[in-house]
């Protein structure tokens, strides 16, 4: 028998007035799932957290948490644990008192309470911490004990809105496996709202690419980053991002290519989703990283001469910056190697590992 989703999300919408702000959107989330909310600022991811934790009302559909409707349930009866972006700690609390305080609440005995502070402290490795206040705690640590704060409440389902973003990379870094460490160990259900793309390949079980209220994208990650369903996914995952190329299909010796200028692209590996039609404008993609660098000319229809434009040392590899066809790309390599402006090189890449977008509509093709 299929198991029920932990979170199921039905027919979501959100309007503040004439603005529309979260439209008809629908999501399972599985038991123990770790699904990532990821999209620029203002396209509606915290704002659905916030309608799953209860702390916005919805215009329409329903909320389920455990098969049960919470769609009109106050947050505290959600079995939902929060963890926000301010650490939200109260500053005269001792990180003892501050976790313990909304089970003193609840009027849960001293025993539990205790046990569950030891278990919390444990995992999340504050024991020593336990008797200082906030200000006497570095921002990695605040975080721990916000994330403490929640896991005490011994719930079904955490909810996390940007918690990594007030702190430094090499903080972000750290807690970021922390976290992944805790999913791991908890199997719980976790809901993840992040801009970080990093973070979201890195955490997620699955990640919903949202822009404007809808949902692009909801895929594995590997998925999403290897097969992006439309131009906004593709530019937004990846880091630097995809190269774009705007031309049209053409066919040569009976096979399609990718035409721009005086340069054909062959199209043969290409897993097209439909037919690759001659004439048609498209917009070819590749990644950095699935573009080699030579001296030499590759194989005919999987390569092409560049220009240098600029090498950006980047440490453990290098981003060489190219003309080609009059047209910007980029492309990820070792750093052993440095490029002079002017320089002439060739790329050599399968088109296979390449996204084609319609023009117009900007799905992949």
């Amino acid at each position: 028998m299929q198991q029920s989703p932990s979170v199921s999300i039905k027919d979501l919408s959100l309007n503040y007035g004439s603005v529309s702000v979260l439209k008809d959107l629908n999501i399972d989330v599985a038991d123990g799932e770790f699904l990532v909310l990821l999209g620029p600022s203002g396209c509606g991811k915290s704002t659905l957290l916030n309608c799953i934790a209860g702390l916005l009302e919805i215009s329409d559909g329903q909320i389920f948490i455990k098969d049960k409707n919470v769609t009109w349930k106050e947050p505290k009866d959600r079995g939902i644990g929060m963890v926000f972006q301010s650490y939200a700690l109260y500053p005269q609390m001792t990180v003892e008192k501050n976790l313990s305080f909304g089970l003193r609440v609840a009027g849960l005995p001293k025993a539990e309470i205790d046990k569950r502070i030891a278990n919390a402290a444990d995992i999340l490795q504050i024991g020593p911490l336990l008797q200082r206040k906030p200000g006497a705690l570095s921002g990695g640590q605040r975080q721990r004990v916000a994330i403490g704060r929640a896991l005490v409440r011994d719930v079904d389902v955490f909810l996390f809105d940007e918690p990594l973003s007030n702190l430094d990379a090499k903080l972000r870094s750290e807690l970021r496996v922390e976290i992944k460490r805790l999913h791991q160990k908890l199997a719980n259900t976790m809901i993840y709202v992040t801009h970080d793309q990093i973070e979201a390949l890195t955490l997620a079980d699955r990640i919903a690419v949202m822009k404007g209220g809808l949902i692009q994208q909801l895929d594995e990650p590997l998925t999403i980053y290897n097969r992006p369903r439309n131009l906004f996914v593709a530019s937004f995952i990846g880091s630097p991002s995809m190269n774009f190329l705007k031309g049209e299909i053409a066919e040569k010796d009976g096979k399609p290519v990718f035409r721009i200028a005086d340069l054909d692209i062959s199209l043969e590996s290409y897993a097209a989703q439909e037919p690759l039609q001659a004439g048609r404008p498209v917009i070819f993609g590749l990644r950095p990283e699935h573009i080699a660098l030579s001296d030499q000319p590759g194989p005919a229809g999987r390569s092409c001469k560049a220009t240098v434009d600029l090498d950006e040392p980047m440490g453990a590899d290098s981003l060489v910056w190219l003309k080609v066809a009059g047209k910007a790309v980029s492309v990820r390599v070792d750093s052993g190697r440095r490029y002079q402006n002017g320089e002439t090189v060739h790329l050599t890449f399968d088109p296979a590992l390449a996204s084609l977008f319609d023009s117009q509509t900007e799905d992949r093709i």
